[in-house]
């Protein structure tokens, strides 16, 4: 059990909690006001942070060290994302009332192309929140009217992405209130994933599962060493794909690339919290 599951999940996996999507009137008014921060002043923010990043990589280990021991837990507490196999995908729409599609902050900022990967998920039938942040969005869509998508077709979302080798993720605005729902890799510019692995600072958690491999029914191939974009998995001499757990982030998109399903997902162990956290 991951310390956010023991905190915002009665023990259960916490973003399957329907509470932690609901809007809390008393939190209401510094959730919106942060998400419109983050949207309004992402691209500033990150010409601001990324040098200062690159910069703090180079620097001695104490004070790196010093760094992230005091902005880790600020960003565990305001804006939190964990990788989320697809079927859990499907379980957090199944409690949504509401899911819309968004324009990519991340992908704006890195000038890649935007096809709709992220996706807003509430609730409550109807929340402004959305529309609201993203109103000044230099070269998004018309904010006045996202397209909400049935179920069905934000699976279609998700199978789309999962098919481009993009892995899903949750987010919260607020912790542990849910918002958003990404489909990234590094090469569309994701900001999470490019600081956490390349910078060192960690913007995205270890997910709740860890790959693994049926060397039965492995062929060898390397689709899934290709896929994996947190380079966990490698092929041996054997010929035979090999899972590095404490690599693995737990999002199950290599499974996607296998044509002989030969990798399946289970649950990381309790005593490995300490490296997921």
């Amino acid at each position: 059990m991951c310390e956010f599951c023991a905190q915002h999940g009665d023990g259960k996996k916490w973003y399957l909690q329907a509470e932690n999507y609901a809007v809390d009137l008393s939190r209401d008014i510094e959730r919106r006001e942060y998400v419109i921060d983050f949207v309004s002043g992402f691209d500033s923010r990150m010409k601001r942070d990324v040098p200062l990043l690159k910069a703090l990589a180079s620097t001695p280990r104490p004070i790196r060290s010093a760094f992230r021991s005091h902005a880790q837990p600020r960003q565990m507490r305001d804006h939190f994302g964990q990788p989320v196999p697809i079927e859990e995908c499907e379980r957090i729409f199944d409690i949504a009332t509401s899911i819309v599609q968004l324009p990519c902050v991340c992908r704006h900022f890195a000038g890649t192309p935007e096809r709709g990967y992220c996706l807003g998920v509430t609730v409550t039938p109807q929340d402004d929140l959305f529309a609201e942040a993203f109103a000044g969005f230099a070269s998004g869509p018309d904010t006045a009217a996202f397209q909400r998508l049935t179920r069905e077709e934000a699976v279609a979302v998700l199978r789309r992405a999962e098919a481009e080798g993009m892995m899903h993720s949750v987010w919260t605005f607020k912790t542990p209130f849910i918002a958003g729902m990404c489909n990234c890799d590094l090469a569309s510019g994701c900001m999470a994933m490019r600081s956490t692995l390349e910078l060192g600072y960690k913007t995205m958690w270890k997910g709740e599962y860890r790959a693994v491999v049926d060397e039965a029914a492995c062929v060898g191939c390397g689709a899934c060493e290709e896929r994996c974009p947190f380079s966990a998995i490698t092929i041996d001499e054997r010929r035979c794909a090999v899972v590095d757990p404490d690599a693995c982030y737990g999002c199950g998109i290599c499974r996607s690339a296998c044509p002989s399903a030969a990798l399946a997902l289970e649950d990381r162990p309790n005593d490995a919290a300490i490296v997921t956290w």
